[in-house]
Parts: C-alpha cells; structure tokens; sequence
C-alpha cells in the first residue's frame, strides 16, 4: 500500500521537480517578501499594509553560511531512538532575486565538506521522516550540477 505523501508544514511549498517552488507571501503596498509566509499583516514596520499575495520564491540562490548536525535534536523532532544519528548539513541560502536567506537541510549525501560559502543551490523536494503510512515531505538544498 502507497504512503501518504504530507506536507511537514503546509503552504510553505508547492509542486514536484523542476516546479518544485518554496512559498512566500509579498505585501502589495511596498512589494516586502516574507518566508516563511505571513497571511495576517506586512512586517514591514515602515509600511501602512496592504493586502498580501502568495509568491512562490526563487528556486536558486547561494550558500551565506553552513553547518552539520551531530545530535538528535528533542522532540517534536520526529527520529527513532533505536537507530544510530545521522548527521545531517544545515544551509542557510541567500535566494537569488529576493535577497533574503532561508534555512534548510542538504540533500541526503552531502556534508559540510562538500559546501562552500557563495556555492549556488537549488531547493529540491525531501523527505522528512516516514512511517508505515505517511511520508512527511519539506524541502532540501542541492548543490546545482548534483542529480542525486
């Protein structure tokens, strides 16, 4: 029987692939980009507000900073205490044209060895976790020229 495939955090991305897109929102009196995304008022404390639209964000932009994981992080962090940790890379990426940094994890595979502060990525769909009916899904950040 399929998993379930479900969003770790719904309406913060959309589609599969290349369409594959993180989901802001942009204040329509000053044109503010916010992520993650803001449904009740602009952030902007020199704006009056306006109404606010749904933009999907740059799918490209560079590594301004990185780091691994060596623990198991505490709940809600969602990991099985009967297996080993895995460490995992941690980037924070300045998206090309909004110029604003988001935080995600590395592909499966690749470690902080493998990045350089400026290096381009692209976010790509994950995996956060699976059980035996849902496959929890969030967005990762891929070194661009990696397929796998």
């Amino acid at each position: 029987m399929p998993h379930a495939s479900t969003p770790a955090v719904p309406g913060w991305y959309t589609g599969e692939g290349d369409g594959f897109r993180l989901l802001g929102t942009r204040c329509a009196s000053c044109a503010s980009v916010f992520f993650p995304r803001e449904d009740t008022h602009c952030r902007n404390p020199h704006c009056a507000g306006g109404a606010l639209e749904e933009t999907p964000l740059s799918r490209r932009g560079r590594i301004w900073s990185y780091t691994d994981s060596r623990y198991r992080p505490p709940s809600p962090y969602v990991s099985n205490p009967e297996l080993p940790w895995e460490p995992y890379a941690l980037i924070a990426v300045e998206l090309e044209a909004e110029r604003m940094v988001v935080l995600g994890q590395a592909t499966p595979g690749v470690t902080v060895a493998d990045l350089t502060v400026g290096m381009e990525v692209e976010v790509v769909p994950g995996v956060l976790h699976e059980d035996t009916e849902t496959t929890w899904t969030t967005w990762h950040w891929r070194p661009t020229g990696v397929t796998a």
